[in-house]
């Protein structure tokens, strides 16, 4: 797959689409991780690899970003082919971890000096120093890493990510363990990057996060299941769902699973979520259930959470 270069030789940047993958697949000692999965991701855009545990998100985004060879498929990722031109890729990509990396005994201001000289920036005092005004870490410069809370630390690592203005940021579940106050700060930030013209995948299995994505990439066990807006994979999903409330909702999930037209049965609060995607069979036994129980039935539309749950509940874990 030949990849076209400007007077510098380096990919061009003016179009769109800065992934397009086709038939990726990687196995680890025998057994696949991804299998034939493919999709295109625009430039400024947040695209969300959502899954469960072991799924296969991480290898995906490590086979897209050059850090992780395919055993199969093709494709190109900033304008450079995925297999041949990895290293080209990694200097046009910051990757951030969930797992802190940086110097705990380092300061804030230290670190993002260390990081910018790696990177080998003009004014690395200079540009860590922007990057605390950005990140709003001012009046904390000084503090060691090692005593920031969770929140501190993902922006620190952010910055870090950052600092050398990369084309694309892998985040990889990077807001585990963090309260939701700093998961709103932080996301907020990663809206304003692709706003202007970063384009970020991120992996996770929070919902609220998810939704903050532009689009979304459901991975179970290896496998691409849907992929689209969020609108987009809810529609897909063809699930109706009814909001059921009244006394001993315990029994009723009980007696519902298994039941004609039911996929799906979930506890929401002081409410269940029934899903199906067989409509008319799930009316039916909505009918027959309520008759003479002092329950609410409700007609609703199904959440992302909803279609998340179905999808998990139809996947085969293939390292059982």
């Amino acid at each position: 797959m030949p990849t076209a270069r400007d007077g510098n030789g380096k990919a061009p940047r003016n179009g769109d689409i800065v992934i397009d993958v086709e038939g990726l697949s990687k196995s680890f000692d025998g057994k696949q991780v991804v299998r034939d999965l493919a999709l295109q991701v625009r430039r400024g855009q947040i695209y969300g690899f959502l899954g469960p545990n072991g799924s296969g998100k991480t290898t995906t985004l490590r086979m897209i970003c050059g850090l992780l060879t395919p055993d199969g498929g093709r494709g190109t990722c900033l304008g450079y082919d995925i297999l041949t031109e990895r290293d080209e890729i990694k200097r046009h990509v910051g990757y951030m971890t969930q797992r802190f990396s940086l110097y705990q005994d380092l300061s804030i201001l230290e670190n993002l000096e260390f990081v910018a000289r790696v990177h080998g920036l003009a004014d690395p005092i200079g540009a860590a120093r922007q990057a605390v005004l950005r990140l709003g870490l001012e009046g904390r410069e000084r503090q060691l890493a090692g005593t920031l809370s969770g929140g501190w630390k993902q922006r620190l690592a952010l910055g870090a990510c950052i600092l050398p203005k990369p084309d694309l940021l892998l985040l990889d579940e990077p807001t585990a363990g963090v309260d939701p106050k700093a998961r709103r700060e932080f996301w907020g930030e990663i809206h304003k990057l692709a706003a202007d013209g970063m384009t970020v995948l991120v992996s996770t299995h929070y919902m609220d996060e998810a939704e903050r994505c532009h689009e979304l990439a459901y991975i179970a066990y290896g496998e691409l299941l849907a992929q689209g807006t969020i609108p987009e994979v809810i529609a897909a999903s063809q699930l109706t769902t009814y909001t059921v409330s009244g006394p001993d909702l315990n029994h009723l999930a009980e007696t519902l699973l298994g039941m004609p037209g039911v996929d799906m049965v979930a506890p929401f609060g002081t409410s269940l979520h029934v899903a199906g995607r067989d409509a008319v069979a799930l009316d039916r036994t909505m009918a027959r259930i309520g008759e003479g129980a002092k329950l609410d039935w409700r007609l609703s539309s199904p959440t992302l959470e909803d279609v998340f749950i179905d999808l998990m509940s139809r996947s085969q874990d293939n390292f059982r």
